[in-house]
């Protein structure tokens, strides 16, 4: 029954993804091309809602079904809904990012009023104990930041979606490793649900997720973080592991526009993956080369979270050269290429 549910659920996603894709459907949300755009033509961006709804629904019939029911569902379901509903206004018509920064606060605070709070920083042979305030406030800046660097990191075809199903695949993995099936479905699905959205969203792509798309599965990868490692699923470090491809790219960048002093909330083309598709890789290209580097994290992550704190350290430490190399090859490699060789094809 378990991959009953998970095939419903990439099916429908699938299914209403294609829906969406028809300009007479009515949640037809066109996209048009700005100076953070790769893409050059008018593209729907209403994947996220079928995503979402293939989350909720087949989530739902596994609670419903099997059991799995906690104090965490209503406060997981509250947070999404809020966050869900402001990027949909946001979809359609613009919202303040003051508003949207607002409401990405309150859904964090609705996670940790349903007990995802950390209480430890665990990193290889070290724990460290947090207070509960200062627990309480690391896990509030690190919810808001991953839904914002989803969203950031939402630019190129098939990267989203992708990110997606190689994180939650990982994340149901080590809940299964765990004995922990709730844990493992809810994981299996919303990755189902981001794979039948990728069917029409890989180079070149037909639809785009939009911010509903983006800020609920940064919401989803920040949530099922906290959970998996309050529950000893994995420890803390894994989790960033798995989702490092997005949180690295993201967060080297904005540290590098800070220091700049440029401000940060415009749009912008300086991501390291957008590099590379204005050096003239192109989308196709460039997302499979990351895909390689999300396959990577993850099953070096499935790998080391049970070894010796040693070896998780050795782990970590090539995993952060790495990036230390990618990044500085990449702004090498597209600073000898003509920054406007952008693929033709929408992203």
């Amino acid at each position: 029954m378990a991959w009953i549910i998970i095939f419903f659920s990439f099916a429908l996603s699938a299914g209403l993804t294609w829906r969406f894709t028809n300009p007479a459907s009515r949640f037809y949300i066109v996209d048009h091309p700005n100076e953070r755009s790769l893409h050059v033509l008018p593209t729907p961006r209403s994947g996220g809602i079928a995503m979402l709804a293939a989350i909720v629904i087949g989530s739902a019939f596994q609670i419903w079904r099997f059991g799995g029911y906690t104090d965490l569902v209503p406060w997981n379901a509250l947070a999404i809904l809020l966050v869900a509903t402001v990027s949909f206004l946001d979809d359609r018509r613009h919202v303040p990012t003051t508003y949207r920064f607002i409401a990405h606060v309150a859904g964090a605070g609705l996670l940790l009023l349903g007990g995802l709070s950390l209480h430890e920083i665990a990193l290889p042979g070290l724990d460290w104990v947090l207070p509960a305030w200062l627990g309480a406030g690391a896990s509030l800046v690190f919810v808001v930041w991953m839904i914002n660097l989803y969203n950031f990191m939402d630019g190129m075809d098939g990267f989203a979606g992708g990110m997606a199903v190689c994180g939650f695949v990982t994340f149901s993995l080590f809940g299964w490793l765990a004995g922990n099936e709730t844990y493992a479905m809810i994981s299996a699905i919303t990755a189902a649900a981001a794979a039948g959205f990728l069917c029409f969203n890989f180079p070149p792509a037909r639809i785009f997720m939009g911010d509903v798309g983006s800020s609920t599965l940064g919401l989803l990868a920040a949530s099922l973080s906290l959970w998996g490692a309050r529950d000893g699923i994995f420890p803390f470090w894994a989790a960033v592991l798995v989702f490092s491809p997005f949180i690295a790219d993201a967060t080297v960048t904005l540290l590098r526009r800070l220091g700049r002093r440029e401000i940060i909330w415009q749009a912008h083309k300086t991501h390291f993956y957008q590099k590379l598709v204005q050096a003239g890789w192109g989308h196709r290209k460039t997302v499979l080369v990351e895909y390689a580097v999300m396959l990577g994290c993850g099953a070096t992550a499935l790998w080391s979270a049970r070894m010796p704190a040693p070896g998780q350290a050795a782990v970590l430490a090539a995993w952060a050269l790495f990036y230390s190399f990618f990044f500085i090859g990449v702004s090498r490699y597209a600073s000898r290429h003509r920054p406007d060789a952008i693929d033709a094809g929408p992203s």
